[in-house]
């Protein structure tokens, strides 16, 4: 069974996780918050396995929360999934490197939410598709990444198919678009790409997008 804990200002919004979450046989709420601080002070005395974390909070916001919790537990530890009705570069990217290991909207339906939770609990990093968008067009749209060598060497350990993925992840499509461009599954995109960011060593398709980027991929 996967703990997990809300933290959301909004009690509204705090019910309707606690059903959507509460209904799925896999997940269990262990601890509920309405803002960072509780959080903070929950985590001390309550085992957690995944804290679905808002990121507009009054006092201590997501963000900060998310900070504080990995200055003393790491993702082996604790999982942290963002889910926020903002998905712009700045909101995405600034929970993402404060050590945030995924990233759902709000407006995502039961199914991708809790699916969302299970991938990151399990080990992965669940982006949502604008979400991803968010973290490729500001990537992708930096003019100032370098074109780096050492990215070029770490996707020729790519197969054709691989790369074939990874060009179409960094152009901001979803598996679901992939998987219709190339006639295959959405597993099997999902596959291949599960592969590509282990071969070139990314923990998630953010970093995987960084350093394509820098390997010479542009949308």
């Amino acid at each position: 069974m996967i703990e997990v804990m809300i933290v959301d200002d909004q009690e509204m919004i705090r019910e309707g996780l606690r059903i959507i979450i509460g209904a799925h046989p896999d997940l269990r709420i262990s601890a509920v918050a309405a803002d960072g601080l509780e959080a903070l002070k929950l985590l001390e005395t309550t085992p957690v396995d995944v804290v679905l974390m808002d990121i507009r909070m009054p006092g201590v916001d997501g963000v900060e929360a998310t900070r504080r919790i990995r200055a003393t537990r790491s993702s082996e530890q604790v999982r942290i999934c963002v889910l926020t009705t903002f998905d712009h570069d700045e909101n995405v990217l600034r929970a993402l490197k404060a050590g945030a290991d995924g990233f759902l909207s709000k407006g995502a339906g039961p199914a991708e939410l809790t699916n969302g939770i299970l991938d990151i609990a399990r080990g992965g990093s669940a982006l949502s598709p604008t979400a991803l968008s968010a973290v490729v067009t500001h990537v992708a749209g930096d003019t100032s990444v370098p074109h780096d060598p050492r990215a070029v060497e770490l996707f020729t350990a790519l197969t054709a198919r691989e790369r074939e993925v990874v060009e179409a992840i960094v152009t901001g499509l979803d598996n679901q678009q992939i998987a219709e461009r190339m006639f295959v599954s959405p597993f099997t995109v999902k596959t291949h790409a599960n592969r590509a960011m282990s071969k070139v060593g990314a923990r998630d398709r953010a970093q995987l997008v960084s350093l394509a980027v820098r390997a010479g991929m542009r949308p």
